[in-house]
């Protein structure tokens, strides 16, 4: 039975992972920063009680990342999904309105994060069969895309993160890790707003169809849900 471990679980496209891994029969580590106040989580976790474990984590804090590993210590993890990330609220608001602290935090969640889960998982995803790290990012991190302009912290959390993939997708090559990002498309999730084109299921369906058929030479590629490599 294979495992993955998936951050930012409680909703949106994290929780639509979980639901579908759950269904194909996958052990899945569901990580939240609140699980007693994750309510479809939970309603998730109670239908697949042998499948679905919750773990309280906020993704910012690299002690709560460490101890999670130590909990977690004897697992093999054939999935690691790096799906929590934020939309700073002052980036809606455009030049000169930049909130420096909320860019910190865009930082700490969106980049380095990623990086510390898999420093940190890095033995319990090596002993596994699948041995594979996905990162959620956006075509918003891609410099090529990006004809709009505005969105200043999150489009350089996102492109940061992208750079910290293809390193980790040349560095743990050796080990044979392969460490891939996705742009999932424009959702419609809490973050994508009502507006966006397609459903999380669709977004998630997609990836998890790429993800299936990645192999070690894919390592360090932007994909996007529909499998298109994307330009940096």
């Amino acid at each position: 039975m294979k495992t993955t471990l998936i951050t930012g679980a409680n909703r949106g496209i994290g929780l639509e992972f979980c639901r579908q891994y759950a269904a194909d029969g996958w052990r899945v580590l569901a990580c939240s920063r609140y699980p007693e106040k994750s309510d479809a989580l939970n309603k998730l976790a109670a239908q697949y009680p042998e499948l679905i474990k919750m773990h309280a984590l906020d993704v910012a804090d690299h002690v709560q990342i460490e101890r999670l590993a130590q909990v977690l210590a004897d697992e093999s993890i054939d999935l690691l999904i790096n799906n929590a990330g934020i939309y700073p609220d002052s980036d809606k608001s455009g030049f000169g309105h930049t909130g420096y602290a909320e860019w910190i935090q865009a930082f700490r969640i969106n980049t380095m994060a990623p990086l510390k889960m898999a420093e940190t998982f890095a033995t319990q995803i090596t002993r596994s069969k699948q041995k594979t790290i996905v990162t959620i990012t956006s075509k918003m991190g891609s410099f090529a895309d990006n004809g709009g302009g505005g969105s200043y912290l999150y489009r350089s959390s996102k492109a940061a993160v992208n750079m910290v993939v293809k390193s980790l997708g040349i560095d743990l090559k050796p080990i044979g890790i392969t460490a891939v990002v996705f742009h999932p498309g424009w959702v419609k999730t809490d973050m994508g707003g009502p507006s966006a084109l397609i459903s999380a299921e669709q977004s998630v369906s997609g990836i998890r169809q790429v993800i299936s058929s990645l192999t070690i030479a894919d390592s360090g590629k932007f994909f996007g849900y529909d499998g298109q490599v994307i330009p940096w």
